[in-house]
């Protein structure tokens, strides 16, 4: 009964052992591609989300004004016809 506990005492801590390397392996591998993933962008001509943003706000409002203006020239349009 003795030899069977200590099998038992072996078994987990080999498991635990393996568990351990596992989750340090997997730092390592999560390390690392981000690391590549990093170069990889880093080398891509990528905007920023705020660089974004503003360009879509500038984006908004050229819209407006153009569909403004827009309006204005029918309108001129309708009077010179009269």
């Amino acid at each position: 009964m003795q030899s069977q506990n200590k099998i038992f005492d072996d078994i987990s801590r080999v498991a635990s052992g393996a568990a351990g390397a596992l989750h340090s392996v997997k730092g390592e591998m999560e390390e690392s591609f981000r690391a590549w993933l990093d170069r990889q962008l880093s080398t891509m001509d990528l905007v920023t989300r705020e660089e974004f943003d503003v360009v879509r706000e500038m984006a908004a409002k050229a819209r407006e004004e153009n569909d403004a203006l827009r309006a204005e020239i029918d309108a001129l349009k309708g009077d010179s016809a009269k």
